[in-house]
């Protein structure tokens, strides 16, 4: 069996597309696992700011995360209003594209895009934290099993959303009914305690406080932990990977997504309060992350305790599948527009836009590289972007029910739009302020990496759509062809000696003209080589001129030049500019190149492939008037 097609699949068919096509059973999985697995490390990363306050961090975590989760809702509600207005596709991208123009959408793409990049990694990074946290012995192996997993979730992707979605639908629904599960009997546990339950494996005594609180302190918690946010907005932006009714599934899927998420915030940071939770350093041994600690205070260490945390690694880990979901729909829409490469449109083998998801794969390998696969090295560079995207697109959608109040019909509709862009002016000015937090809070953090890669990333989209404008205005048509009577073309047979591959390759040159030149470098292999070319010439005489003449035509020539360099493109791109010169612009040139195909893998690399160097160097270097043609030759 191809070992492809074992581990990725059957090529899909076109007329297939419509049953890869996800519903909100596979939604939730496939586009969800970013803001479900942000449960774990958003709460954390603010009682990681938190914990120069010592046990006093525990009465501020909720006065820290309230806000973030009212922040949630109104998220939730704008996004909803957003998959309606655009059910195609309403990623901060298009709204931006459509409603702020082409500069402010290409902001939106490069904030996206870094987004998502990073999401990659801080999710996987995280699972690998949880992993070690319950298996200490594999600390010194975290960003090995980083790169494992960023390897497993690609390679998922590869074979389909649709397959990824089912797949990982089991670790993820096993998680939310883990931690919905140990919420519920936290919270009972600490309702019948009055407030105060004692742990049943107790967690680490938090250190004594070196700072008292301040303002500055909590902005900068609640800026670490709204990266619990991120991922929100990938319903919208992958809205294409939904079957039909597309709206009804998008809405679905972001509903259970901010439910499960907004409960999940709210019952750690009340049961780490509760319990005496806090966060811990994760570069340093015997690190614990907080929900390990809260599942087992709550249950204990027991075979529940190892399914939940096994549970959460896998949610933790694959929460990288949302961006492998949405990135290259991302890319996709770009490249269309003209500013990323058009290998990004490309469908793969199953279906899905295979370039984005290798370009994702290896730019988060990267960043896991260049940080140790280390949490909260991470964190800091996370949530700009996504906060950045959710601004941009709320800001986007109220000039959109603007315009729609200018075409509204009646009272009623116009009462509709009106209710609908108050929702979205709330969502950019409340996402606005939070940005602003974020950016002040984290700057010298390592934000300011994040600051500095969107221009670049602006940039280089500028460049790609600048390159693509000018290819087309250099071969737009017109004017018509102009049919007038010219010389034959000369050709070219390159030959290494006079063989079958040799012969298909004149026989076919002289179906295109009568004027071929065979073209013979020695001294390839360098000056230690004893080459006879007495028995090319003799082979050419009585294969090639002698037939010629026989039929009455002229005999093809022979030229053998000599490859002082050793390379084959110096001595033949010499020829053809001293033939155009001595023909006149008029006269066309053609290469033919006979070239052996391999048909195993194995016989690639016995061959020297000097063909191919040819090739690439007189399509680069080339006059306007040298054609070049490949002869295969496959060997059976």
């Amino acid at each position: 069996m191809n070992l492809w097609r074992l581990i990725l699949g059957r090529r899909l068919a076109n007329r297939e597309s419509p049953e890869r096509k996800i519903g909100a059973f596979e939604g939730v999985p496939a586009m969800g696992l970013d803001g479900l697995g942000s449960s774990a490390y958003g709460p954390e990363a603010a009682l990681t700011i938190l914990m120069p306050l010592g046990a006093a961090s525990l009465a501020f975590i909720g006065w820290v995360m309230a806000p973030i989760v009212g922040l949630l809702a109104i998220l939730f509600v704008s996004y909803w209003q957003t998959i309606a207005a655009y059910p195609s596709n309403g990623g901060a991208y298009i709204v931006a594209r459509e409603n702020l123009g082409a500069g402010t959408s290409l902001l939106a793409a490069a904030a996206l895009m870094i987004d998502y990049v990073l999401n990659v990694a801080v999710g996987i990074s995280a699972g690998v934290g949880a992993l070690v946290s319950a298996v200490p012995a594999l600390h010194p192996h975290i960003l090995p099993l980083c790169l494992a997993i960023l390897a497993v979730v690609t390679i998922v992707n590869l074979r389909g959303t649709l397959d990824a979605g089912r797949l990982f639908a089991v670790p993820t629904y096993l998680f939310v009914a883990s931690f919905l599960l140990i919420l519920a009997i936290g919270i009972v546990r600490t309702l019948m305690a009055g407030g105060a339950p004692q742990p049943l494996v107790s967690p680490p005594p938090l250190g004594p406080a070196t700072q008292t609180a301040s303002a500055w302190l909590l902005l900068h918690a609640f800026a670490s932990g709204c990266t619990a946010m991120t991922g929100v907005e990938a319903v919208s932006n992958g809205m294409s990977a939904f079957r039909e009714p597309r709206v009804r599934n998008g809405h679905r899927t972001l509903a259970a997504i901010v439910a499960i998420l907004g409960v999940l915030l709210a019952g750690i940071a009340w049961l780490a309060s509760a319990f005496h939770i806090g966060a811990m350093d994760q570069s340093r041994e015997g690190y614990r992350s907080v929900l390990a600690q809260l599942a087992a205070a709550v249950v204990g260490q027991g075979v529940f305790y190892y399914v939940a945390i096994g549970a959460l690694l896998s949610v933790l880990a694959l929460s990288a599948n949302t961006s492998f979901a949405g990135f290259p729909r991302l890319c996709r829409m770009i490249a269309a527009d003209g500013f990323l490469p058009k290998s990004f449109t490309l469908s793969g083998r199953r279906l899905v836009f295979s370039v984005g998801i290798l370009y994702l794969c290896a730019c988060a390998g990267v960043l896991l590289t260049m940080f140790g696969g280390i949490t909260d090295r991470l964190i800091p560079l996370f949530a700009i972007g996504a906060f950045l995207t959710f601004t941009l697109s709320q800001a986007g959608m109220v000039l959109h029910w603007r315009r729609m109040l200018r075409q509204a019909k009646d009272a009623a509709e116009r009462r509709r739009h009106a209710t609908h862009l108050a929702i979205n002016a709330v969502g950019a000015a409340t996402t606005g302020a939070a940005l602003v937090v974020i950016l002040t809070a984290k700057f010298f953090e390592g934000a300011w990496i994040t600051v500095l890669a969107i221009p670049l990333v602006i940039g280089l989209l500028h460049a790609v759509g600048r390159y693509y404008r000018r290819l087309e205005t250099e071969v737009a048509a017109t004017r018509p062809v102009v049919f007038q009577p010219e010389s034959p073309m000369l050709v070219l047979v390159a030959l290494e000696r006079w063989n079958r591959v040799a012969e298909k390759a004149v026989q076919f040159a002289l179906t295109l003209s009568p004027d071929v030149i065979g073209v013979h470098l020695s001294q390839l292999s360098g000056p230690d080589e004893d080459e006879d070319l007495s028995g090319l010439k003799r082979d050419w005489r009585v294969y090639v001129e002698d037939p010629a003449r026989k039929a009455g035509r002229p005999p093809p020539r022979l030229f053998v030049l000599a490859a002082q360099r050793r390379s084959l493109h110096e001595p033949f791109l010499k020829l053809t500019e001293e033939l155009e010169e001595s023909f006149g612009p008029r006269r066309r040139i053609a290469v033919l190149i006979p070239q052996i195909v391999s048909r195993r893998w194995w016989e690639y690399p016995l061959h020297a492939h000097r063909a191919r160097a040819l090739r690439a160097h007189i399509l680069q270097h080339g006059g306007e008037d040298v054609t070049l043609i490949d002869v295969p030759w496959r060997l059976e």
